[in-house]
C-alpha cells in the first residue's frame, strides 16, 4: 500500500478559457484565444474555438457534483480576465462576479479545497492590441486586476496562484507561434518574460498586503532536463536548456532573483529587457509561499549538430538540439515520452535547490485520441490513465518519503475540455465529455480516482 500523508489533496485542474464557454448575454470580452479563433478558425483542430469549451458556465452545479463523485478534496480552476474585466482595465462585469462567487461559494460548500489561478494564457484583446505583456501597462492592469479578484473572492479562495506557465506563453507566443500573437520576435519574448515576472511578483505582494495568512503561489511546467551523455558539450546543453526553460520563471519566483548565467547569455544575444531597479526590488521581496509544479514528460537535450546561423533569429535552443531517447516508453496518442521518474527527480531538486518549498503537483495526465472506442458497457475503460497516474504516484511517494514537501496531486483534468489549438483532439479527463449533447460520463478512472483519494493511497 501507498498511502500518502495526512490531508494530502487529491483532485484535478482546469482553467476558466477552456472549459467555461460563452452564452448570448454574458458580457464576456474577448481575450486573445477569441480573437484569433475569428482570424484563423483552420489553425484549431476541427475548427473548434474556444466558445465551444466544456460549457461549465452553464453546467457548473451538476459538473461539481461530479468533483465529489470522483473523490475531489481539491480544485484548481481560473478566472478569466476577460469576463471579469472585458476591457481588460475598466469595469468589472457584474455577472462574472456573480458566476464566480457562486461557482466559489458551491465548490467550498461541498468542503473541497480552492486554488484559484489569476491568469491561464488569456489576455484580454484590448490589451494586446496596445502591445500586450511588452507593455508596462499591461503589468499595472493585472496588478488592478488581481486586487479586484482578492477584494471580491478573498474569503472563499484558499490558495490564490499568479500564473499558469508562464513560460509556453513566452515560448509559443514569440519563438514557436502556437499562442497569440504567433510572432518570431525574441527581444519582445524576453520583455515578456520580465514583465510576467514582475506582474507576479506585484500580485504577491498584494496578496500578502490585503489577505495576510493567505498562501500564494506560482505554477510553473517543471521538465527535467536529462543530457545524451556525460560529455561536456551534452552537459553544457542540458544546464543552459534548464535555464531558459526552468530557472528563467523558478528562480525569481522562489529566490527573488535571475541566474547570472541566464542573464549574461540573453545579454550577450543584446536581447535585455527595459527594466527599473525598483522593478527587480519588488520581485526580490515578494518571493512565492508555494509552488505549482506541472508535469509531463521530461527534456532530454544534445550538444547542438550545427554552429549558430548568424543571420538567422534567435532561439533558446540554437543551445541544445532535442534529443529522443531509443526504446523510451511513449504516449503515441501526444507524441510524448511517458517518464515517471521525472517527477521523483524534480521533486529532489527543490528539496536541495530551493530550500524544500512547499509545492503541489497541479498537472500531471495523459491526453489520448479517440477514446470512445475504449468504451464498454457505456463506460470508458482507461486502464492506460490509471497506469499513468499510478506510475508517477509511485515516484512522487518515494519523493516525500524522503523528505519531499509535496502537499498534494491535481490531475489535468476532471472534465475533456477544450486545449488551444488541439480543441478536443485529445483528451484527458476523469469525465468523457459528449460534445453533441454535451452530456457527461464518468469513466473508469474516475472511479478509480475516488477509490484513491477515500484511501489516500492505493496498492501497487
Amino acid at each position: 500500500m501507498k498511502e500518502f500523508p495526512k490531508n494530502f489533496l487529491w483532485g484535478s485542474s482546469t482553467s476558466g478559457p477552456q472549459i467555461e464557454g460563452r452564452i448570448a448575454g454574458d458580457d464576456k470580452g474577448d481575450n486573445t484565444w477569441d480573437y484569433w479563433f475569428k482570424q484563423e478558425p483552420a489553425r484549431f483542430h476541427a475548427q473548434i474555438g474556444p466558445d465551444q469549451t466544456s460549457s461549465f458556465y452553464s453546467h457548473f452545479e451538476d459538473d461539481l457534483d461530479l468533483l465529489v463523485a470522483t473523490g475531489h478534496t481539491a480544485f484548481r480552476t481560473s478566472i478569466q480576465w476577460s469576463r471579469l474585466i472585458p476591457s481588460g482595465d475598466g469595469a468589472v462585469n457584474s455577472k462574472a462576479l456573480a458566476f464566480y462567487r457562486s461557482l466559489f461559494q458551491g465548490i467550498k460548500a461541498r468542503g473541497i479545497e480552492l486554488l484559484v489561478n489569476l491568469y491561464h494564457f488569456d489576455l484580454p484583446m484590448t490589451l494586446e492590441q496596445k502591445g500586450g505583456w511588452s507593455c508596462y501597462e499591461t503589468v499595472l492592469a493585472y496588478e488592478r486586476y488581481a486586487m479586484i479578484c482578492f477584494e471580491a473572492f478573498g474569503d472563499l479562495v484558499d490558495r490564490w496562484i499568479t500564473f499558469n506557465e508562464p513560460i509556453v506563453a513566452v515560448e509559443c507566443g514569440f519563438f514557436y507561434q502556437y499562442h497569440y500573437p504567433a510572432r518570431i520576435d525574441a527581444k519582445a519574448g524576453v520583455q515578456v518574460a520580465y514583465y510576467t515576472q514582475l506582474a507576479s511578483s506585484l500580485a504577491v505582494r498584494a496578496c500578502h498586503n490585503y489577505l495576510p495568512g493567505k498562501k500564494i503561489g506560482i505554477i510553473l511546467n517543471l521538465s527535467p532536463v536529462y543530457p545524451r551523455s556525460q560529455h561536456p558539450a551534452d552537459q553544457k546543453a542540458a544546464r543552459i536548456a534548464e535555464l531558459f526553460q526552468a530557472k528563467s520563471f523558478l528562480d525569481p519566483s522562489v529566490k527573488g532573483s535571475y541566474p547570472q548565467e541566464l542573464v549574461t547569455l540573453i545579454a550577450e544575444h543584446n536581447l535585455l529587457p527595459a527594466y527599473q531597479s525598483k522593478d527587480l526590488d519588488v520581485i526580490k521581496d515578494n518571493t512565492v509561499d508555494f509552488l505549482g509544479v506541472n508535469y509531463y514528460h521530461p527534456l532530454r537535450v544534445a550538444a547542438p549538430k550545427y554552429q549558430i546561423n548568424p543571420e538567422s533569429p534567435f532561439f533558446p535552443d540554437c543551445y541544445y538540439d532535442h534529443y529522443d531517447l531509443p526504446g523510451c516508453k511513449m504516449n503515441p496518442y501526444r507524441g510524448w515520452e511517458i517518464y515517471e521518474p521525472g517527477i521523483y527527480d524534480i521533486a529532489k531538486q527543490i528539496q536541495k535547490d530551493y530550500d524544500n518549498i512547499e509545492w503541489i503537483l497541479t498537472e500531471n495526465g495523459m491526453g489520448v485520441e479517440e477514446e470512445e472506442s475504449f468504451k464498454v458497457d457505456g463506460v470508458i475503460q482507461d486502464d492506460y490513465r490509471i497506469d499513468f497516474i499510478k506510475g508517477h504516484l509511485v515516484e512522487l511517494h518515494r519523493a516525500i518519503q524522503e523528505g519531499a514537501n509535496c502537499k498534494g496531486y491535481l490531475l489535468w483534468t476532471f472534465i475533456d475540455c477544450w486545449s488551444w489549438l488541439n480543441a478536443y483532439k485529445n483528451r484527458y479527463g476523469l469525465i468523457a465529455l459528449d460534445l453533441s449533447d454535451q452530456s457527461r460520463h464518468i469513466k473508469k478512472s474516475g472511479y478509480w480516482f475516488k477509490n484513491l483519494s477515500q484511501l489516500n493511497g492505493f496498492e501497487e
